[in-house]
């Protein structure tokens, strides 16, 4: 997988759509990693690092929603679109309230999804600099008056935290 792509978790149950959909992401320069349930997806994720996850709301077993709450718990610089075909306002609400970025119709329109993974991607951006803006802050407070070690040894805490 590439480096410059980036990395996207497709969680659906639907093979034929979940294939579908991610040769289109593919061929538009996605790394995306196709999984077909939610257990799996959490065993992926925690495997490996990803940007961003797309994952259907109603699959069996455990629910797109229980998979999002996962996913935010565990990676909190993930950024989850919820796609399904069975919304409704109630669930559009509790997922956005459970952190999903967007949440949108099946079917709908690549342009209209790559949009939303563009801004979503934004998002995960701003996110993961602000962060680190706060560690920098952390580290300039730190540095001031304090020995080298005591430096390294907070250094590498503030480096754990990051992970």
């Amino acid at each position: 997988m590439s480096e410059s792509k980036i990395k996207l978790l497709v969680v659906d149950d639907e093979v034929r759509f979940l294939t579908t959909l991610t040769q289109r992401l593919s061929l538009r320069d996605f790394a995306v990693t196709p999984v077909t349930s939610g257990p799996e997806a959490l065993d992926r994720a925690a495997e490996q690092e990803f940007d961003l996850a797309l994952v259907d709301l109603k699959m069996p077993g455990m629910s797109g929603e229980e998979v999002l709450q996962r996913l935010k718990e565990d990676h909190p610089f993930i950024e989850v679109v919820i796609l399904t075909g069975h919304g409704s306002i109630d669930s559009a609400v509790t997922c956005t309230q459970a952190g999903s970025y967007s949440y949108l119709q099946k079917p709908c329109e690549t342009n209209e999804l790559l949009e939303v993974l563009k801004e979503a991607y934004k998002r995960r951006l701003q996110r993961l600099l602000a962060h680190d803006q706060e560690k920098m802050n952390e580290l300039q407070r730190v540095v001031v008056g304090e020995s080298p070690l005591a430096i390294l040894k907070r250094l590498k805490e503030l480096d754990r935290k990051r992970r």
